[in-house]
């Protein structure tokens, strides 16, 4: 648990930096991509050559005897939702950064960005089930609470179920919006069904975060490891080639397997690792959809 004058310049910290990525690098990018539900009536106007038979408000047209065409403009605001996993392997990381911190600044600057875009926010935070469902707001002052809570929330479990995550999701937001899934993603229970229904109601990107020392063990001989979702603990001899080998060929599969799903579930996807910055990789995905 960090101490609140800790949190407190944390949480300043993400937000000078995120703001001014949100402000300056994302938010025309993010404008262009998530453009709202759809057309919204705003006015009339008298019927020029060239507009469409199907415009005309012919209610309009009779009161004036001459014709008039309803003007639509494009319904901006959306809802956003983050789904942020808080499992036990979040507290992994190198360089003096936890992928939980590097969470809090990725969740800050889609935030930052969808309040430029006057767009709501909501967040839920889970482990091997749903601990908190915040939501969808506006506000500086919501923002700056999911990133408190991000960096502070201790879950009651350590393990993981993303898809547990998900079927919550899709039935707690009824109406159409945005969602990014905040997760390593190294889950072994199965994903497809929940993604697949999850993306057909809602627009779901997958945003898969990963530390360097989790793709690879490197050669220090005999280590104690501990699963920190599991609590298991063991002895590995890390010099032993086969054992090296076998780590980076599971974790591999495990990335092969969910990349996979994404492709036949329709599911963006990015995947970013914790000790390099992300602001390419997002403005990436960004110009990819």
């Amino acid at each position: 648990m960090l101490e609140t004058g800790d949190l407190l310049k944390r949480v300043r910290k993400i937000e000078i930096k995120s703001r001014g990525l949100s402000k300056n690098v994302f938010a025309g990018e993010y404008h262009s991509v998530f453009k709202g539900r759809g057309m919204t009536f705003s006015e009339v106007r008298e019927y020029q050559y060239g507009d469409p038979i199907r415009d005309i408000d012919w209610n309009v047209t009779a009161r004036f005897n001459k014709p008039y065409v309803k003007v639509f403009e494009e319904e901006r605001e959306l809802t956003v939702m983050l789904l942020i996993d808080m499992s036990g392997s979040q507290a992994l990381g190198t360089r003096m950064r936890t992928k939980r911190e590097y969470v809090a600044e990725i969740a800050a600057v889609l935030m930052f960005s969808a309040i430029q875009n006057n767009d709501k926010i909501g967040v839920i935070l889970f482990a091997d089930k749903v601990e908190k469902f915040i939501p969808p707001q506006k506000g500086r002052k919501h923002i700056l609470r999911i990133i408190r809570e991000i960096l502070e929330f201790t879950p009651t479990s350590q393990g993981t179920n993303v898809p547990h995550a998900i079927k919550f999701f899709t039935n707690a937001i009824k109406r159409r919006c945005t969602a990014f899934v905040l997760s390593d993603f190294v889950d072994d229970n199965p994903l497809y069904d929940a993604l697949s229904i999850a993306n057909r109601k809602h627009d779901v990107i997958a945003i898969r975060i990963f530390d360097l020392i989790e793709r690879e063990i490197p050669n220090i001989g005999f280590v104690r490891m501990k699963d920190v979702e599991t609590e298991e603990e063991m002895w590995v001899n890390t010099a032993q080639k086969s054992v090296r080998n076998y780590y980076k060929e599971h974790m591999l599969n495990q990335t092969q397997k969910f990349e996979n799903i994404c492709v036949r579930t329709g599911v963006d996807m990015v995947s970013v690792q914790s000790n390099q910055d992300y602001v390419v990789p997002l403005m990436q995905l960004f110009k990819k959809r």
